[in-house]
């Protein structure tokens, strides 16, 4: 009888043991569409900010190149792109956001649109501490056909520490914060750090490397590469 009991109690054990595992596993990302379009080119939007820092969209924008080229894609100008919109009269990144992909796609020839929206930007200060963070969210577009190829959003932050425990040390340490930050633009530093998060390769929901990459084709997500 006891024999039975603990066979029953290790058969329960593994269902739930492996009920858990598979319910624990991650979700497949639907790279679908963006195999079907294989974006060569990105012509990346000024980005749409919900944060009252008039530098967050500049600093982002900024910010998104490097990563975007490292990763394979030929990413046109934006410096050459705000001022196309400039001379067609808008000057306003929710204005562009609304323009259509037909309309894009003639203007730029592009393969693909990168939509930007800064969720958060800068540093909020409290009575012992203060964090500063920044948060993007990116959507990326086929301008042939208008479909979503690829969404992602991260964030980087960081805080002012606990001053060793004590009261007198977080004080300090959030002031000294509090007048570096002002000297220094430290939510510009960490949107680098959310670019780069946000257009890393070789993750679950990464952005694909594209066709000037030598990597191209072979991301791990899908199988490929070591």
């Amino acid at each position: 009888m006891k024999n039975k009991i603990k066979s029953a109690l290790l058969c329960a054990f593994a269902v739930l043991f492996l009920g858990a595992c598979a319910g624990s596993q991650p979700e497949v990302y639907d790279y679908s569409a963006f195999l079907q379009t294989k974006p060569r080119s990105i012509v990346v939007m000024m980005p749409t900010s919900d944060s009252a820092e008039i530098k967050a969209s500049a600093a982002v924008l900024a910010n998104a190149l490097y990563p975007l080229s490292e990763a394979g894609y030929y990413v046109f100008s934006p410096a050459l792109v705000n001022e196309t919109f400039k001379n067609n009269g808008i000057y306003d990144a929710g204005e562009i956001a609304q323009i259509s992909t037909y309309k894009l796609k003639q203007i730029f020839g592009a393969d693909a649109a990168l939509y930007l929206n800064v969720a958060d930007y800068g540093t909020s200060y409290m009575l012992i501490s203060s964090v500063t963070r920044v948060s993007v969210a990116a959507t990326l577009v086929d301008l042939n056909t208008g479909a979503v190829l690829w969404q992602k959003s991260a964030t980087a932050a960081n805080d002012s520490g606990d001053g060793g425990g004590n009261l007198i040390g977080m004080l300090v340490s959030a002031l000294v914060k509090q007048i570096a930050d002002s000297v220094s633009d430290a939510s510009f530093d960490l949107s680098a750090r959310a670019d780069a998060i946000l257009f890393s390769t070789d993750c679950r929901d990464c952005l694909l490397y594209g066709p000037y990459s030598p990597r191209y084709g072979q991301d791990r997500q899908l199988g490929g590469g070591k």
